[in-house]
């Protein structure tokens, strides 16, 4: 297994790095999932003075033939968020690893029962759309990087692409919560649509499938549905 260290915007001091390397305890990281290739340790640095308490951060990716597993902290020094990004990571394979031995896939969810199956499912508002600019109105575009941004900024834009093979609900569901995040991308197996689950409130979930527009030649409409309350 690999352990790759990089900053950003930061310098990471060898001391660091050894300490990573002891605290990423391979046997124990494998214990968990037997499938991990590699993993990657970003650490990142909060210039504001006003955040001192949470001026460290790191982030853990974990890569294997399963899915990517994903966990973040912040502290007052970088051992410190290492120590708490270390303690979600294991606690996130732990869950997937009593998981895989316990359900087998059992209890899947077809992408036609989200409806019933999840509370105040969301779905596609097909209405929306994007306000007129007003007559003779001029409004200012300013490029950031491949986006063309109207009206003032600043803007910070973070673009990533990810390969996704087809997945069932349940699953989009899994990874979400392994990578730790409140929404989570990707193609229904089942409609084989762009759809987006996400955390509502407590335990309960939402799905957003976005349908192709069959009359793009119109006027465009809103982008995708709103994610509800």
């Amino acid at each position: 297994m690999d352990i790759v260290v990089k900053g950003r915007k930061t310098e990471v001091p060898e001391r660091f790095r050894k300490h990573v390397a002891e605290k990423l305890k391979l046997d124990k990281v494998q214990k968990l999932d037997a499938k991990v290739i590699s993993l990657d340790v970003e650490v990142s640095k909060e210039p504001n003075p006003r955040q001192a308490d949470r001026s460290d951060r790191v982030e853990i990716t974990l890569h294997s033939r399963g899915p990517v597993v994903r966990a973040e902290a912040a502290a007052a020094d970088p051992y410190a968020a290492l120590d708490l990004a270390t303690a979600k990571l294991e606690a996130r394979l732990r869950k997937q690893h009593d998981k895989r031995y316990s359900r087998r896939g059992n209890g899947r969810i077809p992408a036609s029962e989200v409806a019933v199956s999840v509370p105040d499912a969301a779905s596609l508002n097909t209405n929306g759309e994007l306000a007129a600019a007003e007559a003779g109105q001029t409004v200012p575009t300013t490029k950031m990087g491949c986006i063309d941004v109207q009206g003032e900024g600043p803007l910070v834009v973070r673009e990533k692409t990810h390969s996704a093979a087809p997945m069932l609900l349940d699953q989009a569901l899994n990874e979400m919560e392994l990578v730790g995040h409140d929404f989570y991308l990707f193609v229904d197996a089942d409609t084989k649509l762009p759809s987006v689950v996400y955390r509502r409130h407590a335990y309960d979930y939402g799905v957003i499938h976005l349908n192709p527009d069959l009359f793009g030649g119109e006027e465009p409409g809103g982008a995708g549905g709103a994610l509800g309350g």
